[in-house]
């Protein structure tokens, strides 16, 4: 496996030849159940802050139009997607690699030493035998993390699980809709403070990024947060989120405005929310308006996704 220079670093992506995934047959697929049914309307997207990255096309505030559409209110849990792979047999992109990108901070000293660094972001380790099953790689596992996010899932992997829970991916059109909760233009899908009155209201890293962290230690259950006004929990931070779409930094400067789906085609796809690894001292893309990216054979420690129908 190639590690790739992408272009955020927020997560390291993958440089590999392409994979021939075998997806669930649609006599596996099932009905969906459990999504928050939202009406849809106009709302401005994206931002002007000056907090943000005109380079990843934050920018110019626009008026937009979603049509009804219904999203689950958290992201994937590792119980729904071992549920996925029991009735499919489904082998992830991260386990026929047979590695994946874990934070070194998690990692045993003599394992962290003996897997390859990224040169642009040093703290990602590439990690043989690194998966969903196993997040920090050999001897770890989500047995106490049933309700946690699913992660080390690339795009193509939550591709297949949608068509075997009868979803889809959300365009990011529709996920800045829902994450912002019915607020227009604020900064978090609660309001313009990080912390409002002391609060913590996302799972992001605290204290000194990145070797001091005051708070959560990776990921937290899908629920740890109070839901914003659409019902969505965990929108910002804890695991970045796929969305369907080809990414672009300028696409949506003269696209469409109704139901926009990006670019035709592309070489990453987008990515929304950041992690539990973002801070404000290199990246602080927990933002509403933020974006990334990534190939979408790619996967890491910090990035999951939930669906929508």
């Amino acid at each position: 496996m190639t590690v790739t220079e992408h272009k955020s670093c927020c997560t390291p992506g993958r440089a590999a030849a392409p994979l021939t995934l075998t997806a669930p047959s649609a006599r596996t697929a099932r009905p969906a159940r459990g999504l928050l049914q939202l009406p849809g309307g106009r709302f401005l997207m994206g931002t002007d802050d000056g907090l943000g990255y005109p380079a990843d096309g934050e920018g110019p505030v626009r008026e937009v139009e979603v049509g009804p559409f219904r999203i689950s209110p958290t992201a994937v849990t590792n119980a729904q997607f071992a549920a996925f792979v029991k009735a499919t047999g489904y082998v992830t992109e991260a386990e026929a690699f047979g590695a994946s990108f874990v934070f070194e901070g998690f990692l045993a000293r003599e394992l962290a030493v003996a897997s390859p660094s990224v040169a642009a972001v040093p703290w990602w380790r590439s990690v043989a035998g690194a998966s969903w099953r196993s997040p920090e790689g050999p001897g770890s596992s989500v047995g106490e993390r049933q309700n946690h996010p699913v992660v080390h899932v690339s795009w193509h992997d939550a591709r297949a699980y949608c068509a075997w829970a009868g979803t889809r991916l959300p365009t990011e059109a529709e996920w800045e809709y829902a994450a912002r909760g019915g607020l227009e233009q604020r900064r978090y899908p609660w309001g313009d403070e990080l912390a409002p009155g002391g609060r913590e209201m996302c799972n992001i890293w605290q204290g000194v990024f990145p070797t001091v962290n005051t708070g959560h230690r990776g990921t937290v259950p899908v629920k740890s947060y109070r839901p914003n006004g659409h019902g969505l929990h965990n929108v910002a931070g804890n695991v970045w989120e796929w969305c369907a779409d080809w990414f672009s930094p300028d696409f949506h400067r003269t696209g469409p405005r109704q139901d926009p789906v990006g670019p035709p085609s592309g070489t990453a796809r987008v990515m929304r929310g950041g992690s539990h690894m973002c801070h404000d001292s290199y990246c602080n893309r927990y933002r509403v308006a933020a974006r990334s990216s990534n190939t979408p054979d790619s996967s890491a420690g910090n990035i999951g996704f939930r669906v929508a129908g």
